[in-house]
């Protein structure tokens, strides 16, 4: 039997343990965004080529969507607005909306 995988979401935080590997359709219990993306990736890296520590991984564009890339394992949630409140960050987020 897999060991559960703690994920935390990178936008708000959120910790989720999850039985197995992480699903594509697994979402966010709080704030709802998807969980297997890059920016909850362990490879996730902004100041790598590709934001991506993973030599061998496939270019993803939306680093914040769910994504088929073989690659994945569960990080810390080490983008996104992680350590900033949830209200600050959807302030950001709606600053650049207009």
């Amino acid at each position: 039997m897999p060991e559960p995988v703690t994920l935390s979401c990178h936008r708000c935080s959120e910790l989720h343990e999850i039985e197995g590997p992480v699903p594509r359709s697994a979402l966010c219990s709080a704030c709802g965004v998807e969980l297997r993306c890059c920016m909850n990736c362990r490879f996730y890296d902004s100041s790598a080529y590709n934001d991506c520590s993973e030599p061998a991984a496939d270019r993803v564009v939306e680093k914040d969507r769910a994504n088929f890339c073989d690659y994945f394992s569960a990080g810390a949630g080490s983008g996104g607005t992680k350590g900033r409140s949830p209200d600050a960050a959807g302030q950001l987020e709606d600053l650049f909306k207009r």
